[in-house]
């Protein structure tokens, strides 16, 4: 694949960390499943980093979840990661599959629009006018592609996918094979080569907008990724996250580490509903998940660095912070307002950090 890193905003996981793909690839010695581009334990240590080879852990969590994930992937069953939004389960779904399969464009992304034949195939309707029905105008779906060439499919927010529309995939996991009846012959049946698997993603706040099948989930093994509970494991990912958002935009300020603790206390009070020092607040509805935090870090850096002196206080964490917390629910104003008088004045008396936060409190009633 060409290096386009330097073009896009944003490169799969396969060609932005090709480097160290290609590094494991060298070391890697041990048995491979057949149809995967490296060994089980390369796949791991693309995942959560391996120092000795100068690869870096790209998701933050349970080491554990990703060994059974892995196994998973060796098995007749699918994967789907389950979790609350924000805790890193399309990028797990995505290094996986750049790991196994060395792609991770084979995705659907699911939707309430989202059809049958954006999932398996569909028809260039000029060629099928002009030829009928022949592999010539076949428009090869993401699960067709799967099949034929032994990859994993990706399929992103499969409960938001209308319930008949998911059952497709019941008989292809089942059977591992795709009938085209269209076509005769060979043509008209896709059999799945080896190494197709197919790994699932699931919002938790969507649990009964489409809710599976049972025959469905039978044919999935669930994990369920959770929020990042270690602090320090936090601080590091925002770090690492907001380092590497700022690059890519050619950014030259950072945050600091008493900006980023910060940030991670606030996320972490109203997160878990009790500050460090057992005082209660209101949970918001929206979600505070690392992935927003990472989001707040970095808009937060670009408003210090274009509209400041470059360097990030807490005033320019406190207004991406609103921001985050009031875009679901007008109510959450009245808790962030109770968390401001409660637990930012008091801090603001002995800590500079959280007295430029408790200046931005007047934003909350514009």
């Amino acid at each position: 694949m060409t290096d386009v890193t330097g073009e896009i905003l944003r490169a799969p996981a396969e060609v932005g960390y090709a480097d160290e793909l290609a590094a494991l690839a060298a070391a890697d010695g041990g048995d491979r499943p057949t149809g995967w581009r490296l060994t089980p334990r390369a796949v791991r240590a693309f995942v959560v980093g391996d120092p000795a080879l100068g690869v870096t852990r790209k998701f933050y969590g349970d080491d554990a979840l990703v060994d059974r994930c892995v196994v998973t992937l060796m098995s007749n069953r699918g994967l789907l990661l389950v979790g609350e939004p924000g805790t890193a389960k399309s990028m797990l779904s995505e290094l996986l599959a750049a790991a196994v399969s060395g792609d991770s464009t084979c995705t659907v992304q699911g939707s309430s629009g989202t059809t049958d034949d954006q999932i398996t195939y569909s028809w260039n309707y000029a060629l099928l006018l002009a030829e009928g029905p022949t592999p010539r105008a076949l428009v090869r779906g993401p699960l067709h592609r799967a099949l034929a060439h032994g990859t994993v499919c990706r399929f992103e927010e499969v409960t938001r996918v209308q319930p008949e529309i998911q059952d497709v995939l019941i008989g292809i996991m089942s059977d591992k094979v795709l009938h085209v009846p269209e076509l005769d012959g060979p043509d008209g049946v896709v059999f799945a080569a080896r190494g197709f698997n197919v790994v699932a993603t699931a919002n938790l706040r969507d649990r009964g907008v489409h809710e599976m099948s049972s025959a469905l989930k039978r044919r999935f093994n669930f994990e369920t990724v959770r929020p990042i509970r270690d602090r320090d494991l936090e601080r590091r990912l925002i770090v690492e996250q907001t380092t590497g958002l700022l690059e890519r935009a050619d950014v030259s300020t950072r945050l600091d580490a008493d900006v980023v603790d910060l940030l991670v206390t606030a996320f972490h009070d109203l997160r878990d509903g009790v500050t460090q020092d057992g005082v209660v607040v209101e949970r918001p509805s929206a979600v505070m998940s690392s992935a927003e935090a990472v989001a707040v870090g970095y808009a937060a850096a670009l408003d210090a660095h274009y509209f400041g002196d470059g360097r990030v206080g807490g005033e320019h964490v406190a207004r991406q912070l609103i921001g985050t917390v009031l875009k679901d629910n007008p109510e959450d104003g009245t808790k962030l307002r109770h968390y401001y008088d409660v637990v930012v004045a008091p801090r603001a008396r002995r800590d500079r950090r959280w007295k430029a936060v408790l200046e931005t409190r007047a934003e909350l009633d514009r």
